[in-house]
């Protein structure tokens, strides 16, 4: 079977924030890229957490009903984050999707944050890898 990679398949603009990022601005960076999470990083781009839409929803609505402004990034964010390789294999990422929630995965090489896949990318992947024939269907 021909090897397909996530580095073939990331984007490379993961739309990533800081810590001390405003929830609020966050969120606004999350809808207006129409992503449904980003990468959590560090001043030296070290992946330190993953904020989804769903970490965000208390705080937004203590925003529109009580006038309290959204703390930081930090105060909401998951600190135990998946993430692979740009050399992790799509089939791997697969079969890891199979059994775990994560919708998204940062990509992450030396420490740093270089890209995030999604289960859609990993659909694209092996939808046009099947078309040309590279996995078998044994």
């Amino acid at each position: 079977m021909h090897s397909i990679l996530v580095a073939d398949f990331m984007n490379r603009d993961p739309h990533a924030v800081t810590a001390s990022t405003s929830i609020k601005e966050a969120v606004t960076i999350m809808l207006k890229h129409s992503v449904i999470g980003v990468p959590v990083i560090d001043d030296g781009k070290h992946l330190i957490g993953y904020l989804s839409e769903q970490d965000c929803v208390k705080d937004m609505l203590n925003d529109a009903f009580y006038s309290e402004e959204p703390g930081p990034v930090s105060s909401v964010m998951q600190t135990e984050v998946n993430s692979v390789s740009p050399e992790t294999s799509i089939v791997e990422i697969a079969q890891t999707i199979m059994k775990s929630r994560p919708k998204n995965y940062p990509v992450v090489s030396d420490g740093k944050l270089v890209g995030i896949i999604s289960r859609s990318d990993v659909l694209r992947a092996l939808l046009e890898h099947e078309e040309d024939g590279y996995f078998s269907h044994k």
